[in-house]
């Protein structure tokens, strides 16, 4: 993955959107360093219906006063560096985008030196995330139209036949810090409403705020087993359940789930590991051409960060556009079954653990092949893809010297060539 998807190359990327190029297929060989450059996307896309009619919503569109609001309440937030803006950790960047295009991939898990960028790449994320549906008022984010994504109280209302108010949200990102409590994480009693009103009512956590969005956990690997515990729960059955001080809720905590870390600080719980997605190693940038550039671009944007942001505005919104088209192309995309078969058997051939790795290279091909503008997945797709998917899931060897990913590789090259 040596391609650069900086500040120079970002232009190019986007003015191919409509030019309907893809990488070429005959050839595999290529595929682990052309993952960025002109032909990244291309091809059109088609928004599709959503297949979960629940209740005939009212959309409530966000007037003029509102919007101008929300422009003016981001602005006023902390400033964060811009995606567009950073210079090469092409796998980090490629992991993190199929993830907002598939949520259902499972998040990623970004390993590698101190200082390389991986907390500033997550947190840039935010500027990307799409505006999704959500039930006007409800703390939990829920799908007016997919019934896994609603909670209880919404689910009443629904079988009562009463129509939902509905809004447009951005994608929450939520960050999970290493010295939360458990009861901020899994929501609480509500002390407010117990001494003023003498009612026991719940207090949402960040797992009810993270629902139907990202759940960023940096420095991963120290964090605190009973808080390990609990993201293992929820992200094995999608719901957070609370039972303490004679209060008893569930509510649906489906998230995407990123964490970094660097293993010199220790190593992560197979139990956690396990549930993450995709795995990302990110090294430390070894052209001195490009450590100045990453050093010049730093530096222009703590002088004037206002300034720095408006000059990648362009470059923002299409990458925004980009993200858009593969989310509304993506149900469209197939995958051969022949493919399909080589994956598990690539998988099996690894012996990897349960079939989590299968399900995960698969939504990742297709948020690729979506990713691209194109409607079927391509071996080099997979190519792509499955470093990522398998290397974290392979059992580890203490004599082996060799980085698991290339493992992955070699083994994909053996069967895709049978």
């Amino acid at each position: 993955m040596a391609s650069t998807f900086g500040t120079s190359s970002i232009a190019l990327l986007h003015s191919s959107i409509h030019s309907s190029q893809s990488l070429p297929t005959n050839s595999l060989s290529q595929t682990t360093v052309q993952i960025f450059g002109p032909k990244f996307c291309g091809g059109t896309a088609v928004k599709g219906r959503s297949p979960f009619p629940v209740a005939s919503a009212v959309a409530a569109q966000v007037n003029g006063s509102e919007q101008a609001q929300k422009i003016a309440f981001t602005e006023s937030q902390r400033p964060v560096y811009p995606f567009s803006a950073i210079v090469g950790q092409d796998e980090m960047k490629l992991c993190l985008l199929l993830n907002v295009i598939d949520p259902k991939i499972g998040g990623v898990m970004i390993m590698g030196d101190r200082g390389t960028g991986k907390s500033t790449t997550v947190r840039s994320l935010v500027d990307l995330l799409p505006e999704i549906k959500v039930v006007a008022g409800d703390p939990y984010n829920s799908d007016p139209e997919d019934p896994e994504f609603m909670s209880v109280e919404v689910r009443a209302r629904v079988l009562k036949g009463e129509q939902l108010r509905v809004v447009f949200s951005k994608i929450n990102m939520v960050d999970l810090p290493l010295g939360a409590t458990e009861d901020r994480v899994c929501g609480t009693i509500d002390i407010e409403k117990a001494l003023t009103e003498g009612v026991k009512a719940f207090e949402p956590g960040l797992l009810a705020k993270a629902n139907r969005g990202i759940l960023y956990v940096d420095e991963v690997n120290l964090l605190d087993d009973h808080l390990v515990d609990v993201l293992l729960d929820s992200a094995a059955s999608g719901w957070n359940t609370v039972e303490r001080e004679g209060i008893s809720v569930s509510h649906p905590a489906r998230f995407i789930l990123i964490g970094s870390g660097n293993p010199e600080e220790g190593e992560l719980r197979p139990q956690l590991l396990d549930r993450f997605g995709m795995h990302a190693q990110v090294g430390t940038v070894r052209d001195a051409e490009l450590r100045v550039k990453i050093v010049e671009e730093r530096a222009c944007f703590d002088k004037n960060s206002t300034g720095f942001r408006h000059s990648y505005k362009a470059e923002q919104e299409k990458l925004q556009q980009v993200i858009a088209l593969a989310r509304s192309f993506l149900p469209s995309v197939q995958i051969d079954h022949d493919l399909k078969v080589k994956i598990s058997k690539v998988c099996a051939e690894l012996n990897v653990d349960g079939l989590r790795g299968d399900i995960v290279t698969n939504r990742a091909a297709k948020a690729l092949a979506a990713l691209k503008g194109n409607d079927k997945v391509s071996a080099e797709d997979i190519a792509t893809v499955i470093p990522n998917c398998l290397r974290h899931r392979l059992r580890k060897d203490p004599l082996e010297s060799i980085d698991s990913g290339l493992l992955v590789l070699e083994k994909f090259y053996e069967v895709f060539r049978r």
